[in-house]
């Protein structure tokens, strides 16, 4: 039973990490949240390593009926996801540099008095967007390749070994180490913070937004060859 369960885990660990790849939620973080402070960083990581936690294991138990239930195929998950990995590639690619409608209304407006409150603890700042879900958890590290992988493994365990304890265990196991992993890779981005500066992170967003255009593009070749394949007659 241990040796099933250390292979189970093994085989879960190979095969899982190299496609969820949690470097590249590092470098959405450090695109994305340059301007959070350490505070909010800590918990935009907190908050992201629990949803990767939880869509593995949904994707695990219930990925198949949820995905049968709305009528799902895995070569539409993988188009689907595919465009939105490629939309979040533009967005890094192509930051917007242009001035909000808001902040130009007010430059715009004639110099008024204004009355000048002071805030018990100085300045008020609008709260950080919160990107721990997407694109940090989904598309970033449980993205539509690491959820067709899941769902495709899952049915095959289910087939081979059932309701085996082992199995299940095997399962939380490598569910807990692949959050595990993705949490220490997330908190270490401080310190690539700090090493690359900001030229160096806005240089590193720009060439990952190239390749998460790249890998958006691909998701959507390979959907579409497979749901060529499926519906050709053999």
């Amino acid at each position: 039973m241990l040796l099933d369960f250390l292979k189970l885990v093994g085989l879960g660990l190979f095969t899982l990490l190299p496609v969820a790849n949690p470097l590249t939620s590092v470098t959405l973080l450090l695109a994305l949240g340059k301007d959070y402070t350490h505070e909010e960083r800590n918990r935009q990581v907190d908050r992201a390593t629990l949803y990767v936690l939880g869509i593995i294991l949904v994707c695990f138990y219930a990925g198949n009926a949820i995905m049968s239930g709305f009528g799902i195929s895995i070569p539409g998950l993988r188009i689907a996801g595919g465009l939105i990995v490629a939309y979040i590639g533009f967005g890094m690619l192509f930051p917007a540099t242009s001035q909000s409608e808001a902040s130009a209304q007010i430059e715009m407006a004639p110099d008024e008095p204004r009355v000048h409150v002071d805030a018990p603890h100085g300045p008020r700042r609008p709260p950080p967007r919160d990107i721990s879900f997407i694109p940090l958890a989904l598309p970033g590290t449980a993205g539509p390749g690491t959820i067709a992988l899941i769902i495709s493994n899952a049915t095959t365990i289910h087939s081979t070994h059932g309701l085996q304890i082992s199995a299940q265990l095997a399962v939380i196991t490598v569910a807990v180490l692949v959050a595990g992993i993705f949490w220490i890779c997330m908190r270490s981005a401080e310190r690539i913070n700090r090493f690359l500066g900001q030229s160096g992170i806005d240089a590193v967003s720009r060439v990952m937004g190239f390749l998460l255009i790249c890998m958006g593009v691909q998701f959507v070749i390979n959907g579409i060859f497979e749901l060529a394949g499926k519906s050709m007659p053999v």
